[in-house]
This record gives C-alpha cells, sequence and structure tokens, in this order.
C-alpha cells in the first residue's frame, strides 16, 4: 500500500471472527489496535455475520463508531441523546440507534426452517450456531465454531443447499450464514455509509479487513481490501482476493495492518 493510498483512507471495516480474533477471543492487540485507529480519526465500522445481539454489545462497548451485522442485516451506532427537559444539567448518556436492511426478512421464514432441515439430514455433525438465539434474520449452522469440525466442503454443500432453496447463503471461518432477501456486507455497507455518514461512494476511502469467503463481496468492490494471513486456507473458495495481505494470521495480522496504515498514513488531516 501506498502513502498516497493510504492517506485517502477515512473508514476502515473490518470482519471479526478469525480477523480481530483467534480461536474466538478478541487479542489484546487487535483491541488495542481498534482504539489506535479511532484515536487517529477514522471511521471504525466491523462488518459480521455475528447476530444482532452481538452487534447490541459491540456498539455500546468497543471503540467504534458502528456495527454491520448479520451479514448486511442491520447496522447499530451510538449518538448523544438530546438535553433532558426533565433534568438540562444532567450529563447526556449515548443512545442505541440502528437501521435494518429494507430487503432484510425474520428468520422464522419457512424457507429457512426447509434449508436447515435438509441441512442437517444431509450433512452429519452440523449444528445450530450457539449464538442463534441472539440472531433476527438469519440462521447460522455451526462447522467450525465449535466441535467436530467440518470440512469445507461439508460448509460449501450447506451454502449449495440454501441457494437451491432459493435464501442467500455464505460462508464464513466458523458458520454458514442462510438468509431471505437480496442483500449482503456490501449492500449495506454502501448503504449505511451513504445516509449515515454521507460519504459519497468514492471506494478508495474505505479500508476493509477480511478473512474468509462470506467477505468476497467487499474484496471485489474496494481497491484497498487488506487480509489476514489465514485467508490462505480459502485458496479455491474464493475467486476475488484482496489487495494486501499481512504476514501474521489473526488478530495479531489485524494489527499489523493496522501499524502500516497508521504510519503511512501519519500526519493526514482527518474530517
Amino acid at each position: 500500500m501506498s502513502r498516497a493510498q493510504a492517506a485517502g483512507i477515512r473508514y476502515v471495516l473490518m470482519d471479526i471472527d478469525d480477523t480481530i480474533t483467534r480461536r474466538g477471543k478478541l487479542l489484546a492487540s487487535s483491541y488495542a489496535a481498534l482504539w489506535k485507529l479511532k484515536e487517529a480519526g477514522f471511521r471504525v465500522i466491523p462488518v459480521t455475520g455475528r447476530p444482532a445481539g452481538w452487534c447490541d454489545c459491540i456498539a455500546r462497548e468497543w471503540p467504534v463508531d458502528a456495527v454491520i451485522g448479520e451479514n448486511g442485516a442491520l447496522a447499530f451506532w451510538e449518538e448523544d441523546a438530546p438535553k433532558s427537559a426533565v433534568n438540562p444539567d444532567a450529563e447526556r448518556l449515548p443512545a442505541l440507534r440502528a437501521m435494518y436492511h429494507p430487503n432484510a426478512a425474520r428468520n422464522d421464514h419457512p424457507v429457512l426452517a426447509r434449508i436447515r432441515g435438509r441441512a442437517f439430514a444431509e450433512t452429519p455433525g452440523l449444528r445450530d450456531a450457539k449464538d442463534q438465539f441472539a440472531r433476527l434474520f438469519d440462521i447460522a449452522l455451526d462447522f467450525a465454531e465449535e466441535e467436530p469440525v467440518l470440512p469445507l466442503s461439508a460448509a460449501e454443500r450447506v451454502r449449495a443447499i440454501a441457494e437451491e432453496e432459493g435464501a442467500r447463503a455464505k460462508v464464513s471461518s466458523i458458520h454458514v450464514n442462510i438468509w431471505m432477501g437480496n442483500y449482503d456486507k456490501l449492500t449495506m455497507t454502501d448503504l449505511f455509509l451513504r445516509e449515515y455518514f454521507g460519504w459519497k461512494g468514492d471506494s478508495t476511502e474505505i479500508m476493509f479487513v477480511g478473512d474468509s469467503p462470506n467477505d468476497e463481496p467487499m474484496f471485489t468492490c474496494f481497491p484497498l481490501t487488506c487480509a489476514v494471513a489465514n485467508i490462505r486456507r480459502y485458496e479455491g473458495f474464493i475467486k476475488n482476493f484482496p489487495a494486501f495481505a499481512a504476514e501474521a494470521e489473526y488478530g495479531e495480522g489485524f494489527a499489523e495492518i493496522v501499524r502500516v496504515l497508521l504510519k503511512k498514513s501519519a500526519g493526514t488531516a482527518r474530517s
């Protein structure tokens, strides 16, 4: 990445699982990197397949400007509440706001139930993700978050079943996420950035960091996409790889990418 490219970046977006985490844990180095980005004036936005319940927590407690969740079904962020008429001198507390993609359908759709039944019947060892109770719009089927870890070929078979039944599906490093509605990480990113931040569509202002096949829409659209080194396990499953890759894996790779960005963009004023 050149200094000129780094200087033009305003928004840093990233996947969560196996991009800033390792074996399910958020690393100190990658969490510190989020703070460094925020303090340097970047807009920091995780873009994840994780559920609405997690996104509520992330938007409230992480050093981020917003979070896009359930593979593009929703975005959560905080805003300062207006002054209270009852107690105008009180400290204003942030209020959680939400945007839902107009094409998102609730996950009680009968087609999703049929897909789940077929997937379990045809893929021994597959199970519901443990965070399913916190989801609003998709179903997440676990093939690699917990034991038994199934091969990627099993996840690809589940994805194919979903598409045969008329649903959308993406394979992450741990889950197959399945939903009804024409949207993904990319379409919600575009919609949310334009509506909330007034982004004008300049793709060179965005850096995205990911690790797996469900990040491919982002890799395809933006020129300054990056990956942590563990993306190499998906050769043969991803057609469009990112422009840059870290030498390190998982959250350490994310921290490496942030160090490079901060060094090469040093001195740049960001509004």
